[in-house]
């Protein structure tokens, strides 16, 4: 896949949609990955350059939409403006950046629905008769009694009416052997594999034409020539994306836009946008989407969420606790996107205070930190690369191929890993080229260089955050005086973009650590700077360019203020295995339970056998950069005093749970 990204740079706009969410609900956890994934994409699209037309919406007739109107006094139209405003707030709590929001009470839209009706009808597509089976009013979902599970409907689980009433008929049994056809030569039409194998299962089982109005109420776009029924609100809702485009109204935009590049949806309403959706525009004589992707479903604390449990989660809430950003990240990078999810507090916490807090903000506040620090707030010019600024460099010439293919695979998670993995590497960087050496020497030739460095590397892992997180990219960049105006990726992921001899001011921590994940918020407290050299006294400054360093004389043991110390999260555990690390004399692999599994390996193995770890209660550095040691990643340090070869683990002399932070 690789090799063949599904999503292509092409001549006509790229056009990507959420479904349009159903206003008998509120936003939710599930809304919001949709949305956010969708937002993700229509950003990166734009970021290298291409022209996106980005849509989502509301979904807003139908008998369910009616009876709860009527359940609360109000008319469906109130209904629909009051839960309207709800998606609306979440979707810019969220940051999302759409470029229509399709209500399907609009005007414009019944207009497309009646034309796409016409043309079904004169296509032959369209006749009357009598309906009769089962119907789901939650789902708006016909049923046939061999699809009902325990005489309930299959999806949502609740009962099901029976209904006879005379309307009208899409011949979608017509359309069975071109739409298998279409799904076989088109591998990439429906995503993941997964869901093109259940609908091509689906399919080949027989297409039987389906009842497309409804009788005996009055919320919905009525049927032409006859006003006494409703067009079937799964017909009317797709036709949204037709409305979007400009179908009908604006016949350059369509010519932009259409056929959409992608259509984003849960695997819930697949069979509606992969089997409905194609058959009707087959009818109306509309090419196809070019893809259809359908993503998972999310638990909460791995129970599936439901609102008689009293589980959903809102984006408000997400937003609140944690802020957009830190949600979009979590969203985006848990899971696979295709593949299920769980929410839950104690991951989110982990998310923040591993990636964000700690290796996105610790690369940030080094970066500037040493900038003032060293070079009087100024970015100095670099010199001639070393092998070090070089490897650097080639780093991040490798990022750019890995990261744009994983995002037109919609590989949003392994997008993030390869960042990730590239922001720990400008960690690396610091701590092995000592900046602060070179400043003690007065070497400003290799120190001017190592700072530039050091900011071009942050520069870029901002370049690359921009369609995550828009907010945090953009404060890094402002924080390092640089922006990305009228640049595509391509151009700022090239390594130099940085202008030097702009002034840069020490960066606010950008993340707060989490402690308690019921009641964790959004701040402004970030990680310390890990890593770097222990505070010193007051240095001299050293200029941009070649200037000569002045020396300076650190004490060999530095005060620290309390501020500092309070960086360092010291924690309570438990070792529940160990083992030697095999080629090792001295490592030792820990399996340590601290609040949450931690692998940690550690040089204990003179002094220890691993048999004598188990149960024992320990203190660690649960914030230290993760390690790899034979090829195994070390997620923290324990605390021990003595030699190499008599040491002893510090311990506590009273009983404390694990996770207890150490104060």
């Amino acid at each position: 896949m690789a090799g063949d990204p599904i999503l292509k740079t092409e001549n006509k706009g790229f056009y990507i949609t959420t479904p349009i969410y159903y206003v008998n609900d509120v936003p939710h956890i599930g809304h919001a990955y949709t949305t956010v994934a969708a937002d993700v994409l229509a950003r990166f699209k734009r970021l290298c350059g291409e022209k996106v037309l980005f849509a989502t919406g509301t979904d807003e007739h139908g008998k369910k939409i009616q009876r709860s109107a009527e359940q609360q006094g109000i008319t469906p139209i109130a209904l629909a403006d009051t839960v309207v405003k709800r998606f609306k707030n979440a979707w810019s709590l969220l940051d999302i950046s759409n470029d229509d929001f399709i209500r399907t009470t609009e005007e414009r839209h019944a207009k497309v629905v009646y034309e796409i009706w016409q043309r079904m009808k004169q296509n032959g597509d369209i006749y009357e008769g009598l309906y009769e089976g089962w119907y789901c009013v939650p789902d708006e979902s016909y049923w046939t009694e061999k699809e009902l599970v325990n005489g309930k409907c299959p999806v949502c689980g609740r009962d099901v009416e029976r209904v006879q009433e005379q309307g009208y008929f899409f011949r979608l049994s017509k359309y069975q052997q071109p739409l298998l056809r279409h799904i076989e030569s088109n591998p990439g039409f429906i995503l993941p594999v997964s869901r093109r194998n259940e609908i091509l299962s689906f399919v080949k089982d027989g297409l039987k034409d389906l009842s497309i109005t409804r009788a005996g109420f009055e919320w919905g776009i009525k049927v032409p020539d006859n006003p006494k029924l409703v067009i079937y609100v799964w017909l009317d809702a797709l036709l949204n994306y037709l409305t979007v485009a400009g179908f009908s109204s604006d016949e350059g935009k369509f010519g932009d836009f259409w056929p959409p590049s992608i259509h984003i949806v849960g695997k819930d309403i697949i069979k509606f946008h992969a089997v409905y959706w194609p058959a009707f525009l087959m009818s109306a004589g509309i090419a196809l989407p070019e893809h259809i992707f359908a993503h998972g479903w999310w638990t909460i604390e791995d129970v599936k969420m439901s609102k008689s449990l009293g589980n959903v989660v809102s984006p408000e809430s997400l937003v609140n606790d944690y802020g957009a950003d830190a949600t979009r990240y979590f969203l985006m990078r848990e899971v696979p996107f295709g593949l299920d999810g769980n929410f839950s507090g104690t991951a989110m916490q982990t998310r923040i205070n591993s990636d964000l807090a700690n290796d996105l903000g610790n690369l940030l506040s080094r970066a500037t930190g040493m900038v003032v620090r060293f070079a009087g707030g100024v970015l100095p010019v670099p010199d001639v690369p070393d092998q070090f600024d070089t490897a650097l460099q080639q780093k991040a010439a490798q990022l750019y191929d890995a990261y744009k293919t994983s995002m037109n695979n919609l590989e949003f998670h392994t997008a993030l890993s390869v960042l990730w993995e590239f922001i720990g590497e400008a960690n690396k960087y610091v701590d092995r080229t000592k900046p602060w050496q070179d400043a003690k020497s007065g070497n400003a030739v290799r120190l001017n260089t190592r700072l530039y460095h050091t900011i071009e590397a942050t520069r870029i892992a901002a370049v690359y955050l921009l369609p995550f997180m828009p907010d945090t990219a953009s404060k890094i960049l402002n924080a390092i005086a640089q922006d990305t105006k009228g640049k595509s990726l391509e151009q700022l992921a090239r390594w130099g973009v940085a202008v030097p001899s702009v002034n840069i001011a020490q960066a606010q921590p950008l993340f707060e650590k989490k402690t308690d994940p019921a009641k964790a918020g959004p701040g402004t407290q970030g990680a310390g700077i890990k890593g770097q050299e222990p505070p010193s006294a007051p240095q001299p400054k050293i200029a941009s360019g070649k200037q000569a360093a002045q020396s300076v004389n650190p004490s060999i043991t530095p005060l620290i203020t309390l501020d500092q110390f309070k960086t360092v999260e010291l924690k309570v555990g438990t070792i529940l295995a160990a083992q030697r690390v095999e080629g090792s004399n001295k490592l030792i692999k820990l399996d340590v339970d601290i609040g949450e599994r931690r692998t940690i390996v550690a040089g204990i193995g003179k002094s220890y056998k691993p048999e004598e770890l188990l149960g024992k209660r320990i203190i660690i550095v649960a914030n230290l950069q993760p390690a790899e040691l034979f090829g195994i990643q070390s997620q923290g340090m324990l605390l021990a005093a003595g030699d190499a070869e008599h040491l002893g683990l510090l311990t506590l002399d009273r009983d404390a749970a694990n996770g207890t932070r150490i104060k």
